[in-house]
């Protein structure tokens, strides 16, 4: 029997308790052992996937510092659902879910396969939680356009997480924190979006700045992440009037608390792109690493 056989059948027929499944029945993932950092990417603008620029050439050279995952799990700000999913299509589309943008960007297609045993695996292994299969949605914008400048050639296999919008901070960190055990098995997870993020507030005539209260947010976030208070940013609703300009929706700055979620004691965080956009756009990222 052929080790995928063998895969499809253990998923089907037995219930994992804990994500501590995945180590024993995912041997698919068996080629990459070494626990995977983590990643939260500021996205910024979506020209960032087809331009050279100093963030771009920043996730370019991430690309080739990291080891080669054997999966890629991303939760993007930009697939927001009641509940949560995780797509489990063999061949996930690419999709462009923006407008008012170069057709050279509308042309972008990341053929990256997806992987079903894995997501599979993960909606049965997530305990309190209710993870569905997704087999509709694919890639969107702020998945692929990170993924496309960290692995050009489109060759390892990536999932989405969906991000359920009635949910709050706390258990969105929590549900972070259960997917731990993906590390292990050579997934690299990434969480695309943005600490200060406030559309409405943009200003194009300070591309390279930020107003005072976005610095002042991005600041606060920074200091609470060195801190390791996590609780306090998931709850960052009580964190003053500046946060709340920052925040008006957490659609962007969700994808962060997954990734602080997963940190252990002792691991590094190095943060990188730290720097602020248009007035309201924050593009400082983070690395966690053993």
């Amino acid at each position: 029997m052929k080790r995928n056989q063998f895969i499809k059948i253990i998923s089907s027929t037995i219930t994992l308790a804990s994500l501590s499944g995945l180590y024993h029945f995912a041997s698919g993932l068996g080629k990459q052992n070494q626990k995977m950092p983590i990643l939260f990417i500021g996205h910024g603008s979506p020209m960032n996937a087809i331009e050279n620029n100093k963030f771009s050439s920043t996730w370019q050279e991430l690309g080739k510092s990291l080891p080669v995952p054997n999966a890629i799990l991303c939760i993007s700000a930009h697939w927001l659902t009641k509940g949560t999913f995780v797509t489990a299509m063999e061949h996930p589309k690419t999709i462009h879910d923006f407008y008012g943008f170069p057709k050279e960007l509308f042309e972008v297609n990341y053929p990256a396969p997806g992987d079903p045993v894995l997501a599979q695996n993960i909606t049965e292994a997530i305990s309190n939680h209710l993870l569905k299969p997704d087999h509709e949605w694919g890639l969107d914008h702020w998945c692929w356009s990170v993924v496309k400048q960290l692995y050009p050639e489109a060759k390892i296999p990536v999932l989405q997480l969906s991000l359920d919008y009635n949910q709050s901070g706390t258990w969105h960190l929590d549900l972070g924190s259960q997917l731990s055990t993906l590390r292990e098995r050579g997934v690299l997870i990434i969480g695309s979006g943005n600490m200060v993020h406030n559309l409405k507030e943009m200003s194009w005539d300070t591309p390279n700045s930020g107003f005072d209260w976005a610095e002042e947010s991005n600041s606060i976030f920074k200091k609470l992440i060195e801190q390791e208070d996590f609780q306090a940013l998931a709850t960052y609703k009580s964190l003053g009037k500046a946060v709340q300009l920052a925040v008006p929706t957490p659609d962007h700055y969700f994808p962060m608390l997954y990734i602080l979620g997963l940190k252990e004691k002792q691991e590094t965080l190095r943060f990188f792109n730290d720097e602020t956009q248009f007035g309201s756009i924050s593009m400082t990222s983070f690395i966690i690493h053993q």
